[in-house]
C-alpha cells in the first residue's frame, strides 16, 4: 500500500494540513497553496439564503513542517490574504490586506490500528483567514487537535480515511469555534490521488458585537498528480452548501509541495 503520508499531505488548499501522519525524522515537507474564493449570497442567522451579501479573496498560505523525531512533527504557516466585503445592501464594501502565521506541534499518539496524533498551535490570524471569512476583524488563536487516520481498499484499490476533532479558543469579538474534519482519498492509479472532504464549524455562543455565532459545512473535491518523488500538485473547488451568518462561498485552489 502506497505511503498515506504523502496523500495526506494535502487537505484544504486554504488551510492545508498534515492530517494524521507525522514526517519522517529529518526530513521537510512544503505545502504552498494559493485559493480564489467569491460568495455571491450568504446565509442569515436562520440559515436562509441572504442575496445582498457579496464577498471576494485571494488567499495564499506556506505550510513547512519538519520531523524533529519519529514522534513529533513541528511546523509554521504564514499566510497572506486579499478580500473584498460588503455584508447588505447599502453598506460601504471594505477591502483588506493582511498576514497571519500559525505555530505548531504535532505528536504521535499510537500508530498500531491506524495513526492517533495530537496537534497544538498558535495563530496570530488576519481578517477572512479562519472558518468564517465574513469576520473581518484579526484574532488570536490558540487550537487543540485530536487527529485519527487509517488505510482501507475501496473497489480492489488502495485509499485512507482522516477524521479531525479541534477546538479554537479565539479571542473576542470572535466566537471559539468546533471543528470537526474529515477526508477520504482513493489512489485512481499510481501517480493520480482523489480525494473528497468536509469542513463543518460551529462556533460558540460566546461572540460580543459586531461578531456573531456562525455554523458552516465546506465540501471540497480534489486531484493530486504526484509530478516525481519529491513534487506533487493540487487542484480542486469547494463550496459552502449549509450555513448560519456564514458566507455562501465557492472557489478553487491549488497547491504544489514537496518533501525533502
Amino acid at each position: 500500500m502506497r505511503s498515506l503520508t504523502l496523500a495526506l499531505t494535502i487537505a484544504a488548499c486554504g488551510s492545508a494540513h498534515a492530517g494524521a501522519w507525522l514526517q519522517d525524522k529529518g526530513h521537510w515537507q512544503i505545502i504552498t497553496s494559493f485559493e480564489a474564493s467569491r460568495a455571491n449570497a450568504g446565509f442569515d442567522q436562520e440559515g436562509h439564503i441572504d442575496p445582498s451579501v457579496k464577498f471576494n479573496k485571494l488567499y495564499l498560505k506556506s505550510l513547512v513542517e519538519y520531523g524533529w523525531s519519529d514522534r513529533i512533527t513541528v511546523f509554521v504557516a504564514p499566510q497572506y490574504v486579499i478580500a473584498t466585503s460588503r455584508p447588505g445592501p447599502g453598506a460601504p464594501v471594505t477591502s483588506l490586506r493582511d498576514s497571519a502565521i500559525q505555530l505548531g506541534t504535532r505528536v504521535r499518539l499510537f500508530h498500531t490500528f491506524g495513526v492517533a496524533s495530537f496537534e497544538s498551535s498558535y495563530t496570530s490570524a488576519g481578517p477572512s483567514d479562519l472558518s468564517n471569512s465574513r469576520h473581518l476583524d484579526s484574532a488570536q488563536v490558540s487550537e487543540l487537535r485530536l487527529l485519527y487516520g487509517t488505510n482501507v481498499r475501496l473497489m480492489g484499490r488502495d485509499g485512507f480515511l482522516d477524521l479531525e476533532a479541534v477546538e479554537r479558543f479565539i479571542s473576542r469579538p470572535r466566537p471559539d469555534e468546533t471543528v470537526f474534519d474529515a477526508t477520504a482519498g482513493i489512489w485512481l492509479n499510481p501517480k493520480t490521488l482523489l480525494m473528497i472532504q468536509s469542513f463543518n464549524t460551529i462556533s460558540g455562543a460566546n461572540a460580543m458585537p459586531p461578531d456573531t455565532a456562525f455554523a458552516s459545512t465546506k465540501l471540497e473535491v480534489s486531484m493530486v498528480r504526484r509530478l516525481s518523488e519529491r513534487w506533487s500538485l493540487q487542484l480542486g473547488s469547494f463550496q459552502v452548501p449549509a450555513g448560519r451568518n456564514s458566507l455562501m462561498e465557492q472557489g478553487v485552489a491549488v497547491a504544489f509541495w514537496a518533501r525533502f
